[in-house]
């Protein structure tokens, strides 16, 4: 069976609320209601989220179409930006550009690239930890630290080249089994599910 990971639609940016509090946009909103009900999200039996309120809001969306508890997860959080606090969107695009091109180092104090990935992957594994592979699971969190999951889960070096398109939204999927990437980033509202052909 196949878990997915889903990064959070739009949010309401607010130079003013700290970016971990930034909620869901009214397109936010629409786009995960009208992904959440698709024909999938019916096999899901699990849904964990990252605690900040963005991904928890979608969650919710998720785990009402879903009739499953949203699981609220340390460790799930995207790459802590703190330091810095809000830059306006060519700023950090700039900035995240830097934050993946050299993983092993911070950019202005922010979390390095090698250890949110190191803390993206080890609560994903902690979950995963005796769970039924054949029970469906999604994670929900943010794009950043989704690519650094995806980039493991490829077996591949940290690189913006695996980020998702177009903002947030966007999930991948993957087998349970031996966590084989099945379904690369696409748009949540796209996605018709896993494909088990083969």
């Amino acid at each position: 069976m196949f878990g997915v990971y889903l990064s959070h639609p739009q949010v309401n940016i607010d130079p003013a609320v700290p970016v971990p509090n930034w909620g869901l946009s009214e397109i936010g909103r629409i786009r995960a209601e009208r992904a959440a009900a698709a024909p999938w999200v019916g096999a899901i039996r699990r849904i964990i989220a990252s605690d900040e309120t963005k991904a928890v809001e979608t969650a919710r969306i998720f785990a009402a179409a879903a009739g499953v508890p949203v699981e609220i997860v340390e460790g799930m959080g995207e790459n802590d930006r703190s330091a810095m606090g809000f830059l306006p969107p060519p700023e950090f695009e700039k900035a995240a550009d830097w934050f993946f091109a050299h993983p092993d180092d911070s950019f202005h104090g922010w979390e390095r690239a090698v250890d949110a990935q190191t803390r993206i992957v080890s609560a994903v594994k902690a979950a995963l930890a005796g769970w039924p592979v054949d029970r469906p699971v999604v994670f929900i969190g943010h794009g950043g630290v989704g690519t650094l999951l995806k980039c493991w889960l490829r077996g591949l070096p940290i690189s913006r080249t695996q980020d998702q398109k177009g903002g947030g939204g966007n999930l991948f999927a993957f087998r349970l089994d031996d966590l084989a990437l099945m379904a690369d980033w696409t748009p949540m509202e796209d996605w018709a599910g896993p494909d088990v052909s083969g």
